[in-house]
């Protein structure tokens, strides 16, 4: 979809110009054309504060991945999706759920997400592939347990393409700092911290913590502003809205190929920022990617 602007198409919302009539942009939110799919419950994970004892955690780095869920016949999206993976990739793979993402390393998201979404899989790309895993869903006992239990099926399995994803303890917050400033200048995102003593849990919930030098959150995308100067005719910003009902204005992050086609309105993003204002919006606010949701 070419975005072009046109005067009869802008309606004022808040002083901001909004573009509410695109071509092929007013359309359904993207989880509706999944209505049939029931989204897999799974641990989602809080921000770390430093209320936060690190010596109660495991700690793992966080993989810029796409995050997969093994129902026992068949590897999944979050949104329930089926992801269309190689038979000889998941033949090793266990008659029972796991839970873990998959990853081709350090900045290679966009190759990542583009080879796990084509209906037809490509030998090549799957081959750089590893399924990393980090959850037994359903397990019994203590995340500990359940990560010792994980490490003797992916041990079992004896395959290249399904790891472990490695936990460590970390005794304090000045090493724990130290650690996190490390994966950073490697090329890392940031640091997940799993409660050792857990049981398993769905749903929100601090025994599940990720640490980055910036925070990252989810927005609804409710509209468009029209771009200026060099950008005329093509997005200036994005108006979302959190889960909270909190609108704000997205303007930084895209690309220019990101200005001229949108993500669409309806549609779920990611979003990087520093800090929230005392009214709970994100300050420095930048576009991160659309959320993956098939």
């Amino acid at each position: 979809m070419h975005l072009t602007m046109k005067p009869a198409q802008l309606l004022p919302v808040r002083r901001l110009l909004i573009l509410m009539l695109l071509s092929g942009a007013l359309q359904a939110p993207v989880q509706a054309s999944a209505a049939s799919v029931t989204a897999t419950p799974l641990l989602l994970a809080e921000h770390y504060a430093e209320n936060h004892d690190p010596a109660e955690y495991l700690v793992s780095e966080k993989l810029d991945g796409v995050r997969a869920y093994w129902d026992g016949t068949c590897l999944r999206f979050r949104s329930g999706r089926i992801i269309p993976a190689p038979v000889w990739f998941t033949a090793a793979l266990p008659a029972l759920a796991l839970d873990g993402e998959l990853w081709m390393g350090r900045r290679s998201f966009e190759r990542l997400s583009a080879a796990v979404r084509r209906q037809e899989p490509v030998e090549a790309e799957w081959k750089d592939i590893v399924y990393h895993l980090y959850e037994l869903p359903g397990g019994e006992g203590s995340f500990s347990d359940r990560l010792a239990r994980l490490q003797a099926i992916a041990a079992q399995a004896a395959v290249p393409w399904l790891q472990v994803l490695p936990q460590v303890r970390v005794s304090d917050q000045a090493t724990l700092k130290r650690k996190l400033a490390q994966v950073v200048r490697d090329g890392g995102e940031g640091l997940m911290l799993h409660r050792a003593d857990a049981p398993w849990q769905t749903g929100r919930s601090d025994v599940l913590l990720k640490m980055k030098p910036q925070h990252d959150a989810e927005a609804v995308v409710i509209a468009y502003e029209e771009g200026r100067g060099k950008y005329h005719g093509m997005l200036g910003a994005l108006v979302v809205a959190t889960p909270e009902g909190r609108r704000f204005r997205l303007g930084t992050g895209f690309t220019d190929a990101q200005r001229r086609a949108p993500p669409s309105i309806g549609s779920t993003i990611t979003y990087r920022y520093r800090e929230l204002t005392g009214t709970g919006l994100p300050r420095f606010a930048s576009f991160l990617r659309v959320r993956e949701t098939e």
